[in-house]
Order: C-alpha cells, then sequence, then structure tokens
C-alpha cells in the first residue's frame, strides 16, 4: 500500500510537471513581457523576423562566471548581435535568493564584463522561466524569425566550470545561429543544459 501511495505521489508530481508545459523545440516559443535592468519593457513577440537567442543568467552561479568572466559568453554575444540577431539575457533569481542582485547591479556586473546583450531581462516571478521549461544558469534558447523555438539545451559541449574547458568545447549556440542564419536546420537542436538550478520563487 506504501509503495503505491508513493507511486502515486511520485506519478502526481511528474503531471503536475507536465501541467507546466516547457517550452519545446519546433514549436512556437511562448511569449512573454518583462521589464529590462532600466525598467524599459521587452516583448519577445516585439522581435518578430529576427533570430533570438534567450540566456538564462545568474551571477552567483560559478557556471555563469566561468562564460562571464573568460569573455566568452560576451563574444558569443557581439558575434551574434553583430549579425543582427536579438540576445536577451534574462534572470528568473527569486529575491530572496542570496544569489539574488537588483536591477542596477545586475547591470553594472554585465558591464563590468563588457557583455553585450540587447538586453537583460528582470523574471523574479520565475513566470517566463518556468514557461520554457529553464533549469540551469546558463540554459539556452534560439527563436527563428517566425517565433519558432530551433534550439533548447547548453552553451557548449562540455560540462563544467573550468575555463579552460571553453577552446576545447563546441559552442552549441554559435553553430546553431549560424546554420539557423544559413537558412539551415539547426544539427544540434536539443542538448541536456548544464549550470547551476535557476532559484526559483517558491508557489505560496
Amino acid at each position: 500500500m506504501k509503495l503505491l501511495r508513493r507511486t502515486l505521489i511520485a506519478t502526481a508530481a511528474l503531471v503536475a510537471l507536465g501541467a507546466q508545459a516547457a517550452a519545446t523545440v519546433g514549436q512556437p516559443a511562448p511569449d512573454f513581457t518583462l521589464k529590462d535592468t532600466s525598467g524599459k519593457t521587452v516583448r519577445l513577440s516585439d522581435f518578430k523576423g529576427k533570430h533570438v537567442v534567450l540566456e538564462w543568467t545568474n551571477p552567483g552561479c560559478p557556471f555563469v562566471r566561468k562564460h562571464y568572466d573568460s569573455g566568452n559568453m560576451p563574444a558569443t554575444q557581439k558575434d551574434a548581435t553583430g549579425k543582427g540577431v536579438v540576445w536577451l539575457s534574462i534572470n528568473s533569481t527569486e529575491k530572496a535568493s542570496s544569489d539574488y542582485l537588483e536591477p542596477a547591479k545586475l547591470a553594472a556586473w554585465k558591464t563590468e564584463r563588457k557583455a553585450a546583450p540587447t538586453a537583460v531581462l528582470m523574471d523574479e516571478e520565475g513566470t517566463v522561466g518556468k514557461s520554457y521549461g529553464a533549469r540551469t544558469t546558463p540554459h539556452m534558447y534560439i527563436v527563428n524569425p517566425q517565433g519558432m523555438l530551433v534550439y533548447a539545451g547548453s552553451i557548449d559541449s562540455i560540462p563544467s566550470a573550468r575555463p579552460a574547458d571553453i577552446e576545447k568545447a563546441t559552442n552549441y549556440v554559435k553553430v546553431g545561429l549560424a546554420e539557423a542564419l544559413a537558412g539551415k536546420p539547426i544539427s544540434a537542436a536539443t542538448t541536456a543544459p548544464y549550470g547551476c538550478s535557476i532559484k526559483y520563487k517558491s508557489p505560496a
């Protein structure tokens, strides 16, 4: 009986998780509206007609720091935006977390590392992160000009916090964008994200 109860609880948990329908590659990317670090409203649908990269971020995470302190994430951002791609960096860390940075401090942290996103967006309630099924920082997505999700996964192929691994790794976002911009399907459209778990706000 206890085993049956545990199985039912586990099944209920899986059903509840499934109810938060995470974004799926090949399906329309969920639209959203968030404020950037300066308080300006930004909507994903504003960028229809362009490729958009979504990057989940948290400066308190060693994996995020690996890619920023080494210059890898800023270089990937500059490479993308230089080709007309929109890059939205999203922070879904809840306000109660020790990792949370208020908007001005988050913007300053990015500026110090010469980051070049189109906008840095605040998602303290976690609604956008959960709608995408974002689990880690970093967790990366590419949306095509028609608003379809064409990539979901990690920044690169070596899941470590060691900066030395960056040059040996395949940068999935860079490769995926190059393929998408050339009108080709993305060869690795779904990869396993790695990093720190997102510090989502607990349900009330």
